[in-house]
């Protein structure tokens, strides 16, 4: 196990039961009632608690418990109506941004960005993609250029979500354009509020904006704000991705949750609609649907043991193809009803609601899924050779340096 996956992971000796943390719930409830308590003062009491995350090192809003007990907080929570930190709406912070700090930050920062971020008073989002490094990201080519106690950033990003709503953002930009590309890569917590960023909305196929392109004009960041050694950043951002592939594809959903839920419930409620053939294709999309919900669930029962591996990839994989497959399903299920899209008013989204729209806009918006958090070609790639142990594919480039690299 790897120093970052013991300090996310593994509990620490003499940590708290579930009956203690049912104790300690309880005390969190008598002390802050729900329905008395300001929302934001209860998440905060929570978070000192230790109750947020109860796998975390405590201070930090955790216990150092086994990760496997935050359900049983959380049970005792729901029962209770207390609020939730609404976490769709900070998902990069909680799933990208916090493990990240966690395993490569300073105490400083710990301390300064782990609790706005899980009580969701400091939105995050993810400066990683270019215009020229999407899929090949370690071909990025924003600048980092040290000067003094700060670092200087040009470059551009794009299909970065939530930049229109963040605070702080996670980046990694070039610091050394004289070594391959996967050295010389710097990772940094980047002000999004600095006079050099710029964030421009990209209207999508729905009409909506929640992407966004971002354009980094001599944005000065402290290096304070680096996580990780100097060019070490390709390997702090493998914890980002690989925890990104595990909240995208890996979300903990009831049976007939997601996708396959509207389409179920439309089936049962329209007979009028039904055929043979689509009921063969939709019984097979349920029971896929089944065994992808099932296999999130045990993927994060594996995490209990530390940082997330590249099975997320293969997560992430499904999730994208059934949802696109299932979405493809209930267009043609409803016909021309099915075509219909509402509202395509351009609005800047603040999370995506696949469920609670129509049947064109998730049909729409589900083309977007074999793309972000990794492309559908690159996750095969890290499943044939991460997981499966396959040969890599030729790589010309990997001991050229960046500078010399053909674009």
């Amino acid at each position: 196990m790897t120093d970052a996956a013991t300090k996310a992971g593994a509990p620490k000796a003499g940590a708290p039961d579930a009956a203690e943390l049912r104790r300690r719930t309880q005390e969190l409830l008598a002390a802050q009632p729900p329905a008395t308590t300001d929302r934001l003062d209860f998440l905060k009491a929570r978070f000192d608690a230790g109750l947020a995350w109860v796998h975390y090192p405590e201070g930090l809003g955790g216990l150092g418990a086994p990760r496997s007990l935050q359900a049983v907080v959380d049970a005792e929570l729901e029962a209770a109506g207390a609020p939730d930190n609404d976490p769709r709406r900070i998902g990069i912070g909680l799933g990208m941004a916090a493990p990240t700090i966690l395993g490569f930050g300073t105490e400083e920062q710990k301390s300064r960005f782990l609790r706005p971020l899980w009580v969701g008073e400091e939105v995050w989002c993810q400066l990683f993609s270019e215009p020229g490094a999407g899929s090949d990201l370690a071909a990025l080519g924003t600048r980092a250029v040290r000067d003094g106690d700060d670092w200087v950033v040009n470059g551009q990003k794009v299909w970065t979500s939530s930049a229109h709503l963040a605070r702080w953002a996670i980046l990694i930009a070039r610091t050394d354009p004289d070594v391959p590309k996967h050295r010389g890569i710097t990772y940094f917590i980047c002000d999004m509020t600095d006079p050099g960023v710029e964030v421009r909305p990209l209207r999508q196929v729905t009409g909506e904006a929640e992407f966004n392109e971002v354009f980094l004009t001599d944005v000065r960041i402290p290096d304070a704000h680096r996580l990780g050694e100097i060019g070490d950043g390709w390997r702090v951002a493998q914890t980002t991705l690989m925890n990104e592939r595990v909240s995208i594809g890996g979300m903990r959903i009831p049976r007939e949750g997601g996708m396959i839920g509207p389409v179920s419930k439309t089936w049962r409620e329209r007979p009028e609609l039904r055929t043979n053939d689509l009921h063969q294709r939709l019984l097979k999309l349920w029971v896929e649907a089944e065994v992808a919900r099932l296999t999130g669930e045990r993927l994060r029962q594996q995490l209990v043991a530390g940082q997330p591996g590249p099975e997320g990839s293969g997560m992430k994989l499904a999730f994208a193809r059934l949802n696109q497959e299932i979405s493809g399903l209930e267009v043609e299920l409803l016909g021309e009803e099915g075509l219909l899209y509402e509202d395509w008013t351009m609005r800047r989204p603040e999370l995506v609601d696949f469920v609670g729209r129509d049947a064109g806009y998730r049909y729409l918006r589900s083309k977007g899924n074999s793309i972000e958090g990794g492309t559908t070609e690159v996750l095969l790639n890290i499943v044939a050779e991460r997981v499966l142990g396959l040969p890599s594919e030729p790589r010309t480039d990997k001991d050229v340096a960046w500078k010399d690299l053909a674009r």
